[in-house]
């Protein structure tokens, strides 16, 4: 696992500039973390929901590609129920089915509380490429 943190932690310069930090990852899921920062806040005063969005598609993006194998994101939604304003936002994906082709995962977006911000579900496809060399088998 130490082998994807390192591929998302180099190449995914997005969440970098948003500020997102990889927390953890595992086979199928992952967890990772946005302080709240001015930047982030919309017009009214809370975290903008493309900020959310970009800290839920980060962990669903690391959680699907934790496999080793590519898997690009092919449709996505996210539900906000409740605004955030202050602290540090936490996301954690998990695979919820992987089929050869496709795979679904779930990701819920708490703050500091262990409030549900938002409810993010993705499905990818997994392409043949590998993101990082396949283990060799014994």
């Amino acid at each position: 696992m130490q082998q994807i943190k390192q591929f998302f932690s180099n190449n995914d310069l997005f969440a970098r500039h948003a500020g997102i930090e990889l927390v953890d990852v595992g086979p199928g899921w992952a967890k990772a973390r946005m302080k709240i920062e001015p930047f982030h806040f919309n017009g009214a005063g809370t975290v903008h929901g493309g900020a959310i969005f970009t800290l839920a598609d980060f962990a669903f993006a690391v959680a699907s590609n934790s496999h080793g194998t590519l898997a690009m994101g092919i449709n996505t939604s996210v539900n906000f129920v409740k605004a955030a304003a202050s602290g540090t936002l936490h996301a954690e994906a998990m695979e919820q089915s992987k089929g050869p082709k496709l795979a679904a995962y779930s990701v819920m977006i708490t703050d500091d509380a262990g409030d549900v911000v938002a409810i993010f579900q993705g499905m990818v496809y997994r392409k043949k490429e590998r993101i990082i060399p396949a283990e060799p088998k014994e």
